[in-house]
C-alpha cells in the first residue's frame, strides 16, 4: 500500500493529512503553528506519520506542501497554493460544491470550484483582518470567552445590533463600548456575524456562488456565522462531511495521490 501526504502550514493552526492509494484518510492532525514554519510543519508530520503507523516522510510516495507557509515544507516534494488546495479538498469531500468561502486566520477568500476540482476563478481580502480567524480571536477576547462560546453567542439573539467600524481594531473598541453600556451581549455578537457575512457574501458572488457555498478553515465551525449567512443574507451552507479545517491538506494529500500515482 502506497501512501501520500498533505501538509497546510497556516499562519495560526497547521494541518496534514496522509491518504492512502484509494484516497481513504488514514491519519490527520491540526496543531496550533509556531513562529517557525518549518517547525510547524515537523511537529505536523512527525504527529500524523506516527497515527498512520508510519516512520517518517521517506515512507510516503508523495507528499505536497500548501498554505502561507507551504516554502518552509523542506522535505514536500513540491508546493501548490492552498486556494488549489481547499478546491480539491471539498471537491473530494462533496463533488456537488461549486463555490467556497475559505476564512483563515488572516484572510478570507472565495473560490470558485470545477468540475474536476480545479479552481475557475478566486477573490481574496488579504489587506485587511476584519472577518478573518484573528478578526474572531480578538472579538472572543473582548467578551472574555473562549472562541467555542463566542460562536453560539449570538444564536439566542431576538435582535441584531450592527458593528459599522471595518476595522478589527476599531470595532473590538466599538464592541467593548457597546457591551460596555450595557447592550445584549448576544446581540452586539450577532452584529458581528452579520458583518463577517456581509464580507463573505462579497466573496462569494465574486466567486460565482448563486445559491449555496462551503464554508472551510478554522472560521467554518461558528455556529453563529453559519447561521447569520442563511438567515439573512439567503445562501445555504453546505455541511462537508470531513473536518471544513482540514480542506487544505485534504486537497494536497490529493494532488500528492494523483502525482504519486503517475
Amino acid at each position: 500500500m502506497k501512501y501520500f501526504g498533505g501538509c497546510d502550514v497556516g499562519s495560526t493552526y497547521t494541518k496534514a493529512v496522509i491518504l492512502d492509494e484509494n484516497g481513504k484518510i488514514v491519519s490527520h492532525t491540526t496543531l496550533h503553528s509556531k513562529i517557525n514554519p518549518e517547525k510547524s510543519a515537523r511537529l505536523a508530520m512527525d504527529d500524523v506519520l506516527s497515527k498512520a503507523g508510519l516512520t517518517s516522510e521517506r515512507d510516503l510516495a508523495y507528499l505536497i506542501g500548501t498554505g502561507y507557509g507551504r516554502n518552509k515544507v523542506p522535505f514536500a516534494d513540491e508546493n501548490i497554493s492552498e486556494i488549489s488546495c481547499h478546491a480539491m479538498g471539498v471537491h473530494v469531500t462533496d463533488p456537488t460544491v461549486k463555490a467556497i468561502i475559505d476564512i483563515g486566520g488572516q484572510d478570507v477568500k472565495g473560490i470558485a470550484v470545477d468540475t474536476d476540482g480545479t479552481v475557475k476563478n478566486f477573490a481574496m481580502n488579504d489587506k485587511c483582518a476584519a472577518g478573518t480567524g484573528r478578526f474572531y480571536e480578538a472579538m472572543a477576547r473582548s467578551f472574555e470567552m473562549s472562541l467555542e462560546e463566542f460562536s453560539n453567542l449570538s444564536l439566542s439573539a431576538k435582535n441584531v445590533i450592527p458593528i459599522t467600524a471595518q476595522c478589527t481594531v476599531f470595532a473590538e473598541s466599538e464592541v467593548i463600548s457597546l457591551v460596555g453600556e450595557g447592550k445584549p451581549m448576544d446581540e452586539v455578537a450577532a452584529g458581528i456575524q452579520m458583518s463577517v457575512a456581509k464580507r463573505c457574501f462579497v466573496m462569494a458572488k465574486k466567486a460565482g456562488a448563486t445559491d449555496s457555498i462551503a464554508l472551510t478553515g478554522g472560521c467554518a465551525k461558528n455556529a453563529g456565522l453559519k447561521k447569520a449567512i442563511e438567515q439573512d443574507l439567503h445562501l445555504k451552507v453546505i455541511e462537508l462531511k470531513t473536518d471544513p479545517q482540514l480542506m487544505g491538506a485534504l486537497g494536497a494529500a490529493e494532488y500528492a495521490r494523483r502525482k504519486g500515482r503517475k
